[in-house]
């Protein structure tokens, strides 16, 4: 433990489970107090207790305005401040193509993973004026980086974050506020209900789509949010950090033309 967040208090989106839970974790652990915020009303409250003490946890669906407000009011109360917002709550669902992708598939992916970013900005920019400025970060995904087939709608809203994230940035910069957001590849995660069989073929399934040869890690993304949380990217805004294992560096396709086998060098 460096304690690079002590004193901070942070607000974490889909806290109770994967990348949510293990940010929330390595948060408390550099020495911030974390308000995790998820729907899991079963889930959460345990992560909050297993954490200890400097952590709370709050029921919030970011789709609804109300909710969102709830939560940070919630984090001011506890600890009278908030300095990193964490938005990182999103859905994947079963889509199929665009035809056939039931609209109300396409609602609850633009829902949540659009309008639960920009109520988060909306209504925690407020509290990060009053504290003097902070970081402000989101969870995108390579998919807003390159099509995927089979999940265009989750595409699209991811690429809609990143847009956000450039066009608050700039608008909040002047503010001391920071806005990010991170990309990832391919994470093994349970979402606190996958069983581990489950989870470990996931593992293996993404390890094939990454250059680094293996799948990522719930912790992986989190370590590079603490990054953006910390004074350590205090430079650094309206960006996307690409936390992928080279999914979407290195092109194979260039190898299978002129059959060079770069391993064996």
């Amino acid at each position: 433990m460096t304690d690079r967040l002590a004193g901070r208090v942070a607000v974490i989106t889909g806290g109770a489970s994967g990348i949510g839970e293990a940010t929330a974790r390595l948060f408390a652990s550099e020495g911030a107090r974390v308000l995790i915020a998820d729907r899991n009303a079963s889930r959460g409250p345990w992560v909050a207790s297993d954490i200890g003490q400097g952590a709370l946890f709050v029921e919030a669906d970011v789709r609804n305005g109300e909710d969102v407000q709830s939560m940070f009011s919630a984090a001011d109360e506890a600890w009278g401040r908030i300095d990193v917002i964490y938005n990182n709550a999103g859905v994947g669902p079963n889509e199929d193509n665009v035809r056939d992708c039931p609209e109300k598939t396409f609602d609850l992916v633009s829902d949540v993973n659009i309008r639960g970013v920009w109520l988060g900005m909306k209504y925690g920019i407020p509290h990060l004026e009053r504290a003097g400025g902070g970081s402000i970060i989101a969870t995108a995904s390579v998919a807003g980086l390159v099509g995927l087939s089979g999940i265009a709608a989750y595409c699209a809203s991811k690429g809609a974050v990143i847009a956000m994230v450039r066009a608050a940035a700039g608008e909040w910069a002047s503010s001391g506020i920071r806005i990010n957001c991170i990309c990832p590849g391919g994470i093994a995660t349970g979402q606190g209900w996958l069983p581990d069989e489950r989870i470990e073929q996931t593992r293996r399934d993404w390890a094939n789509l990454h250059p680094l040869g293996r799948s990522g890690e719930a912790i992986d993304i989190a370590r590079a949010a603490l990054f953006l949380a910390s004074d350590e990217s205090s430079f650094i805004t309206g960006q996307q950090l690409v936390v992928d294992g080279g999914w979407t560096g290195p092109d194979g396709r260039y190898d299978d033309l002129t059959g060079r086998d770069w391993t064996q060098l």
